[in-house]
């Protein structure tokens, strides 16, 4: 296996027209669509990166910048831009066009964890990551401070899981 890959070696683009059935009552396109397509990318980079199967073992916060409108085109890059011993982080970077005007929008950003794992489903080994662009050397940088604030976040939804339990109803 390999021991090292570059960002760029991970790098994946996905373009799409939002058609009506993808879109709310407002024109826009449905979060959860978006929210697919950023798993999605985010998926295809983690396997390129590890030539693994992979799973989500988090998003953190998609933020909605701005409404991406029926009949634009929305654009999708990910890559990978850190790894640990069996888990990588991807970033994802998602804008709108408007294909009439070419008016251009970034309209989410978002970080997810993708783990990789073997055939029985059990974690596995990643490369590390070599990071080449002042962008990426910022977010493989930046990745450890992201992870400890995953980390904390993760407790706190284990702590509120036990608080809730599985009792119906509320």
């Amino acid at each position: 296996m390999i021991d090292q890959k570059k960002c760029r070696d991970s790098f994946v683009v996905k373009t799409s027209i939002v058609l009506p059935p993808d879109t709310n009552n407002h024109g826009t396109l449905f979060g959860g669509k978006l929210m697919a397509y950023i798993d999605d990318v985010a998926s295809i980079a983690a396997m390129r990166h590890s030539r693994r199967n992979t799973v989500t073992a988090s998003t953190d916060s998609v933020d909605f910048l701005h409404p991406i409108h029926v009949s634009h085109a929305v654009c999708l890059e990910a890559f990978v831009t850190y790894a640990g011993r069996t888990s990588m982080e991807v970033f994802v970077k998602v804008i709108a066009e408007d294909l009439l005007s070419g008016e251009r929008n970034v309209c989410a950003l978002s970080f997810l964890t993708m783990v990789a794992v073997d055939q029985d489903g059990k974690p596995t080994h990643v490369p590390k990551v070599i990071p080449e662009t002042n962008e990426e050397k910022g977010l493989f940088n930046s990745a450890a401070e992201r992870a400890t604030n995953r980390k904390k976040r993760r407790k706190e939804s284990g702590n509120l899981a036990k608080d809730f339990g599985t009792g119906l109803p509320w």
